[in-house]
């Protein structure tokens, strides 16, 4: 017996969509980034993690209230920014972070972490995607945008 055979109908019904929806955002985000679903799930942890470091007050919760319930159950998860207050860097620190945490030289990192914003993007409305953009530098601003 597995753990949904234990829920209500409507609980195995409500635990199903969720799960289909954070497969949709692995498969979109896989596709635009060309990886598999194992590599699009770090990615996006990663990414969105760093991300979350860089805004400062409730924007990094906003963010999150859009995406997958699935997503914001690993990312609440990310030991990196527990407790730690946002700080301000710029596209070279969140490259290398974003490097770093996935084993990946600055090429690949940048490659994933736009692939990330743009499934992003997908997900999230566009008054929270200027909202988030609001907070970037210059420099993390223009990949969020190009992002594609």
């Amino acid at each position: 017996m597995t753990d949904l055979d234990q829920l209500s109908p409507r609980e195995q019904r409500r635990e199903m969509r969720r799960s289909q929806t954070y497969k949709a955002f692995l498969s979109s985000l896989g596709t635009i980034g060309q990886m598999n679903e194992e590599d699009a799930e770090r990615a996006a942890v990663s990414v969105l993690c760093v991300l979350e470091q860089r805004l400062f007050g409730e924007e990094a919760a906003h963010l999150e209230a859009q995406l997958p319930s699935k997503l914001r159950e690993l990312l609440l998860r990310c030991e990196r920014h527990m407790g730690k207050p946002a700080s301000k860097f710029g596209k070279e620190d969140f490259i290398e972070m974003v490097s770093e945490d996935l084993g990946v030289d600055a090429f690949e990192a940048e490659k994933e972490i736009r692939a990330v914003f743009a499934a992003v993007r997908e997900q999230v409305s566009e008054g929270e995607i200027e909202d988030v953009m609001g907070q970037l530098p210059a420099d993390l601003r223009e990949l969020w945008r190009l992002a594609h």
